[in-house]
């Protein structure tokens, strides 16, 4: 017949390895999170850097450009010929800066 009746120094034990337990889900839940936000820079890295080598495939000279000058023959060019009509091509920092 199992023992159904605990001491104290049992329920201490037990307490004290359910918190350990516990400590260590949340480390484990911490070192994923961790992970995943690690995967998403690389993923946006990775695609920010594809997404430049295509506009240097197609603009000759954009090594000699500075930032905002890439940034202001991208905004000539789709306000000139909008490729997706109804997207807003504004600046995506100049957006969240203005919704404040």
């Amino acid at each position: 017949m199992p023992k159904t009746v605990k001491t104290i120094s049992e329920m201490k034990e037990q307490l004290e390895k359910i918190k350990t337990e516990i400590r260590q889900n949340e480390n484990q839940v911490k070192k994923l999170l961790q992970q995943k936000n690690l995967l998403e820079r690389k993923e946006r890295t990775r695609r920010l850097i594809e997404r430049g080598a295509i506009l240097e495939s197609f603009i000759d000279g954009t090594s000699e450009l500075n930032n905002e000058q890439i940034k202001a023959l991208l905004q000539t060019a789709f306000s000139l010929h909008p490729v997706f009509p109804g997207l807003n091509l504004t600046h995506r920092k100049e957006n969240q800066r203005n919704s404040l």
